[in-house]
């Protein structure tokens, strides 16, 4: 059996020597690549072995080789599909079980197992907002990957709920920890205003968010709020950390309507960011547990919030939540955080209790083990 208590690093695990999990996460995201790189490693430490398939691009993001954990590579460009299934099927060959994060990366894993015994694990992450022909198809999509696993787990409530509708044999709460950012105790006011001032926000507030940039993330209304944002005294700069499709839309509506509005790609410094800014923002219309919001609860900046079920579970009273795509509102909600530094104070503090409740990685990774163990003693 695999000990779900086994300490995270350091001295030699009791068990679990010998078993092979392949963890499948692809391009990764703002949530998937952090925790998947903290579950190897934890999972590692215990004496499992695991194997990693994801982009190149995300090993070098999130340095899942570093964490100790083999990586198979997949494929990019002109008939990827193709390659990209041979490359999964020779990582899962001989494994114990596979855990798969997210929709698409459960759709692989299904392809690759249907015709093998191999057990598997799917962590449901986030769900998006399609239209369209997309949104006929995605229910069908999702009721076969949740009925292909062996055991689901969601990253908030409302998931497990989805999961267990869509047919899910046995469907668990999972929340997903990431590392907690490395806050100094005595923040730093000349790194502070360093930032501040590489940003260009020396004598105006500064209001962060971080998301991808594509269509379901609510950047729209962000830009809609950051219109009405002109009119205070002075205006804030709203700096969006992140990349993705919309870049180029995004910067054009920008330019046109002379918004003040800094695209700053992708950024691994969300701590020190965080930091700096005065609030934090998510507009994104639904995410189980995203990054911005542990990050800045964790870094006592106050956090003005879309509130969709993940997020109102994840923060709880420890931000200002407002209904998603409301640009009217989110603009409302920040400019009083604004004109209020002793809420902000309170928001700063009631985020740092909020976060300190949270499961850790230890938590994370002994709950994944005992599952593991579950599926291990199913097989023998």
């Amino acid at each position: 059996m695999i000990s779900a208590s086994a300490p995270a690093y350091g001295g030699t695990p009791p068990y679990g020597a010998g078993l092979h999990a392949v963890q499948i996460v692809g391009g990764g995201g703002y949530g998937t690549g952090p925790h998947v790189r903290s579950l190897a490693a934890g999972l590692v430490a215990r004496g499992v072995r695991v194997t990693v398939v994801a982009t190149p691009r995300a090993e070098r993001l999130y340095g899942f080789t570093d964490a100790g954990a083999q990586v198979a590579r997949l494929p990019v460009g002109r008939g990827g599909e193709v390659r990209t299934l041979a490359v999964l099927r020779a990582a899962c060959a001989g494994s114990d079980l596979v855990h798969a994060h997210g929709l698409r990366s459960g759709m692989l894993a299904q392809a690759v197992l249907a015709r093998r015994a191999t057990p598997l694990v799917f962590t449901w992450h986030t769900k998006g907002e399609d239209e369209g022909v997309r949104a006929r198809v995605m229910p069908v999509l999702e009721r076969s990957v949740v009925r292909a696993s062996r055991i689901v787990l969601g990253a908030s409530t409302d998931l497990v709920d989805r999961a267990r509708r869509r047919g899910a044999r046995d469907a668990r709460l999972s929340p997903i920890a990431v590392p907690a950012p490395r806050i100094p105790a005595q923040p730093d006011e000349r790194a502070r205003q360093k930032a501040r001032a590489e940003l260009g926000a020396v004598d105006r507030p500064l209001l962060l968010a971080a998301a991808r940039l594509e269509p379901d993330h609510g950047h729209g209304a962000l830009l809609d709020a950051a219109r009405r944002w002109r009119s205070l005294s002075p205006p804030p700069l709203l700096a969006i950390a992140g990349e993705g499709s919309q870049r180029a839309a995004l910067q054009r509506r920008i330019d046109d309507e002379r918004l003040p509005v800094r695209l700053l790609g992708r950024r691994d410094d969300l701590p020190e960011l965080l930091s700096a800014a005065d609030v934090a923002v998510l507009a994104g219309a639904w995410e189980a547990r995203p990054l911005l919001a542990q990050e800045a609860l964790h870094a006592g900046a106050p956090l003005v919030a879309a509130a969709v079920e993940g997020v109102a579970e994840l923060v709880g009273e420890a931000a200002e939540l407002v209904p998603a795509g409301d640009a009217d509102a989110l603009a409302e909600a920040v400019s009083e955080l604004l004109a209020s530094p002793e809420r902000r104070h309170r928001l700063a503090a009631m985020g740092r209790r909020q976060a300190a409740g949270w499961p850790t990685e230890d938590d994370t990774v002994a709950q994944v083990l005992a599952v593991y163990d579950e599926l291990a003693d199913a097989l023998r």
